[in-house]
C-alpha cells in the first residue's frame, strides 16, 4: 500500500513522490489475494500490535487489475458518461469491478438517476485464477462486458510477464 515513485536520473535513483492509499490498482490486485481479513490487520497496526498477528494468509491465485479508463483520459477525461453492465462483469465469480472515477446521479422529474463517470480512471477489474493467462483473459473479458462510451483499456496488463518477458515472483527459474 505505499508507492514509492522512482526517477532514473544520471547521479542515481531520486524519489519523486510517496503514496499510501488503496485505491490504486496496483493496491487493488495485492489485495485481491490477501485471505487474512484486512480489518485486522488494520487494527492489529492502529493499536500497535502487528508483532502479535500471525503471518497474513495468501491465496496462491493470480489476479490482474485492468482498468476502464474515460474517453479523452489520460488527458482530460470525459464525465458524466452513463456506466452498464457491471453486474454482466461481475458474472461467472472471482471477477470484482472497484469504483474510483464514478458517481450516482439522483432521480430527476421523469429521468431516473444512474452511475456515471466522474474521474478518468473509472473502474478497476480484479480477476483471480489459478494462472497468469486466466486472470488476464478473465479480467479483460469482463472490462469488455462494461459499457462506457468512449472508455479505453491498456491491452498490455501482464502481458510481459506471461511472455516470461519479466520474472514474477514465486516463479522464478
Amino acid at each position: 500500500m505505499l508507492y514509492v515513485g522512482l526517477a532514473l536520473t544520471a547521479d542515481g535513483p531520486r524519489v519523486v513522490e510517496f503514496n499510501a492509499r488503496f485505491g490504486d490498482p496496483e493496491t487493488q490486485v495485492v489485495l485481491a489475494r490477501l485471505r487474512t481479513p484486512l480489518g485486522v490487520v488494520l487494527r492489529s497496526a492502529a493499536e500497535g500490535e502487528l508483532s502479535g498477528l500471525p503471518e497474513l494468509e495468501w491465496s496462491p491465485r493470480t489476479s490482474v487489475n485492468v482498468v476502464v479508463a474515460a474517453e479523452h483520459y489520460p488527458g482530460t477525461p470525459a464525465t458524466g458518461d452513463t456506466i452498464g453492465g457491471i453486474e454482466h462483469a461481475e458474472k461467472g465469480g472471482d471477477v470484482h469491478v472497484l469504483h474510483a472515477g464514478t458517481r450516482r446521479e439522483t432521480s430527476t422529474g421523469d429521468q431516473p438517476g444512474g452511475l456515471v463517470s466522474s474521474g478518468g480512471r473509472v473502474l478497476s477489474v480484479v480477476s483471480l485464477a489459478d494462472d497468469l493467462p486466466g486472470a488476464r483473459s478473465r479480467a479483460y473479458e469482463a472490462a469488455g462486458r462494461i459499457t462506457l462510451r468512449g472508455s479505453h483499456t491498456r491491452p498490455d496488463i501482464g502481458l510481459a510477464a506471461e511472455r516470461g518477458e519479466v520474472v514474477v515472483p514465486g516463479q522464478e527459474a
